[in-house]
């Protein structure tokens, strides 16, 4: 009723513990608010909604792909200014606001996920993986102390967060090929390559650690993250990293 996904498949999970996220088949339309989103394509998938009078979502700039002439545009500022801009990340995003119809997409194969977020919900996504937002969810920042050069070779690593207060929210997500999701138990822990890193809840808790695999090759070992429970883990199945995403 509120992700898209298709009610007449059983919920299939691995022995592993991961499930497939809600695939949204192409032309699948859902409401939220008082608008709607069609999701057209499966290789390079197009988000498209048509905004209620009152409503509004918000994005980076340039996963627009189109929108009606009177569709009115507007800019937001996230804060964090420069720490934002040295991690790669937009301080300011767009802001699409009802009536009218705006599309969305990202320039590259993979997946969307719908995430809907109930009130008082935080949720943490890498960097520039998060497609579209409605106005009601709050958008942050958060830092992961201990990344340096797993991803981006910075001072950490830096990931969105996205809170609800008292109302709900629709996030949507572009995944690089496929997605996956894994509910951790508290204090169960997994490994997880770091370019497969998509989104976890806030109360996952995520640190770099290293392998002790010092080669020829591998003269600083292997990095991985740790994630460990409790809530979800999602993953994508092409290794995106900072320089090459």
């Amino acid at each position: 009723m509120t992700c898209g996904a298709p009610q007449n498949e059983a919920d299939r999970v691995s022995d592993s513990g991961w499930r497939e996220a809600p695939r949204l088949r192409d032309m699948t339309e859902f409401r939220f608010g008082n608008s709607t989103c069609q999701v057209e394509g499966e290789l390079v998938p197009v988000a498209e909604v048509a905004l209620g009078q009152g409503d509004a979502v918000y994005f980076e700039h340039h996963v627009m792909l189109w929108k009606d002439e009177h569709t009115p545009l507007s800019a937001y500022n996230t804060g964090g200014g420069l720490k934002r801009s040295l991690a790669g990340m937009p301080h300011i995003v767009t802001v699409a606001s009802g009536p009218g119809r705006v599309a969305f997409s990202r320039d590259s194969p993979g997946e969307l996920v719908v995430l809907p977020l109930h009130p008082q919900m935080e949720l943490d996504v890498r960097e520039h993986a998060f497609l579209v937002a409605s106005g009601s969810i709050g958008y942050s920042f958060v830092r992961i102390k201990g990344l340096a050069n797993i991803l981006h070779g910075g001072n950490g690593m830096y990931m969105d967060r996205f809170v609800t207060q008292g109302y709900p929210g629709l996030l949507m997500l572009h995944g690089y090929g496929n997605v996956f999701e894994r509910v951790l138990r508290p204090g169960e822990k997994i490994l997880v390559e770091p370019g497969g890193f998509l989104y976890k809840d806030s109360t996952v808790q995520m640190q770099a650690v290293q392998m002790n695999l010092k080669t020829g090759l591998l003269r600083r070992g292997m990095y991985l993250a740790e994630m460990t429970g409790p809530g979800r883990v999602g993953i994508q199945s092409m290794y995106v990293h900072h320089h090459s995403g």
